[in-house]
């Protein structure tokens, strides 16, 4: 296995509590919840990079409940032709890969090709335990090739709530975090999307 270049910094919380869980085999369901359950631990590497201090450092875990929850609230109010139901599925998804990839920044020099190579790796480790695994694997590669109007709009959303999340910091911690604001925009396709970002300014 190549040698990983990139530094991948989690909480130490509950790790060795949530390793004993997963060593539990009788129960392949409960193992991949408690895998999934690492990404509660696991800290969002960008805001850290940007000199975020941990105690205020989003987990993927956080990011994936705000990315789900702003997702809802969107379609529901603005784009009801969407399937609610993919999005949900597709935004509760997304960040799977991360759990044995680790959250894999642009400054980590890594290609988009190796990193699609570490995250599918990742989520059918996770997943392939499952009789139904096949469904989920599914789900997370149409997310990520963008094979649809439900998995576009959950790509824009990840970016967007990268903006509100960096606007709270910049708030909270007096930082200048445009990058990320700026990174948002250039994804941003949907109108209201756009709007909803430049209400920030």
């Amino acid at each position: 296995m190549e040698k990983r270049k990139y530094i991948i910094i989690m909480r130490n919380m509950e790790k060795k509590n949530l390793k004993l869980v997963m060593e539990n085999k009788n129960n392949e369901m409960l193992e991949v919840f408690f895998e999934i359950q690492s990404l509660k631990n696991l800290f969002r590497q960008g805001w850290l990079k940007s000199g975020i201090d941990k105690k205020f450092c989003e987990s993927v875990a956080d990011h994936s409940f705000s990315t789900t929850m702003l997702a809802w609230l969107i379609a529901e109010e603005y784009l009801p032709e969407l399937d609610l139901m993919k999005i949900l599925k597709y935004s509760l998804i997304h960040e799977i890969g991360e759990i044995y990839a680790g959250d894999i920044t642009p400054n980590d020099n890594v290609s988009d090709t190796k990193k699609y190579e570490l995250e599918i790796t990742s989520v059918k480790k996770v997943f392939s335990k499952l009789k139904h695994g096949d469904k989920y694997i599914k789900l997370w590669e149409e997310f990520e090739n963008a094979e649809n109007k439900e998995a576009k709009f959950i790509k824009q959303i990840d970016r967007l709530e990268m903006a509100f999340q960096a606007h709270f910091y910049e708030k909270k911690l007096d930082l200048n975090l445009q990058d990320f604001k700026n990174s948002a925009k250039s994804v941003l396709k949907e109108e209201v999307l756009k709007d909803l970002l430049q209400s920030l300014e």
